[in-house]
């Protein structure tokens, strides 16, 4: 899973068949990431943090035959807590 933050919208007027209603955004991944084109049902904005997930798990998301699609935003972020608040969760034996 990536975090980005949602840069611009793309108009397609023509789409595949078998896509659900959603738009295709431009995301930027968090850190100095790339660019990517992600399909969105959430109905996300511009300047919106969000949780993009990429490849076959982002096909398999769609009911029957997968689209061809490559990045599907799974997750809007509300908040998120800064490194200094965050605690190291170790795992027991």
């Amino acid at each position: 899973m990536l975090r980005a933050i949602v840069t611009g919208n793309v108009w397609a007027t023509k789409k595949v068949d078998g896509l659900p209603s959603g738009a295709f955004l431009e995301v930027q991944v968090e850190d100095g990431g790339a660019r990517l084109i992600a399909f969105d049902v959430l109905g996300s904005g511009i300047g919106e943090r969000v949780l993009v997930t990429q490849g076959s798990v982002a096909a398999a998301w769609f009911p029957g035959t997968p689209p061809p699609v490559d990045a599907l935003v799974i997750g809007s972020i509300d908040h998120q807590p800064d490194s200094a608040t965050r605690t190291e969760i170790k795992p027991t034996r």
